[in-house]
């Protein structure tokens, strides 16, 4: 994958779940910097939600912003966690893009995981908010 020149990632799935090893390492090497948002689309695969991107979109994909420590060594490990290593077979399900990030003050340039796969007879989340939804 892409060197990590970038310091930010943006989360909005099970990443954010209290109880997942992956989300622990996140909080003890990373620091929550702002919730925020981008536009697009997020589906419920099952035991985790798929974010795609869409610029026209008028719903939102919510989630947290984090500053990683060690930005190559934290994204190697989420890359492992989201299935994208170079050992796994393509075309991946997830992939890991640079998009902005909308914040209540601004707009951060954030490493996001959207999903890579087609999303047809999957459910749509309309509120954009995993945790959200998980909850109801």
């Amino acid at each position: 994958m892409t060197p990590a020149a970038n310091q930010y990632l943006f989360v909005y799935g099970t990443l954010l779940v209290a109880g997942n090893p992956y989300a622990a390492y996140l909080n003890q090497h990373c620091k929550f910097i702002k919730t925020g948002r981008f536009k697009g689309r997020l589906y419920d695969v099952g035991e985790y939600p798929a974010a795609l991107a869409d610029r026209s979109s008028r719903l939102f994909v919510h989630g947290s912003i984090y500053l990683m420590d060690e930005p190559d060594k934290t994204l190697t490990f989420i890359d492992q966690y989201e299935g994208i290593t170079a050992s796994e077979p393509a075309p991946h399900e997830y992939v890991r893009v640079l998009l902005p990030i909308e914040t209540d003050t601004s707009a951060l340039t954030c490493w996001v995981y959207l999903y890579n796969w087609p999303v047809e007879g999957l459910s749509k989340i309309v509120s954009g908010d995993y945790r959200l939804y998980k909850e109801q």
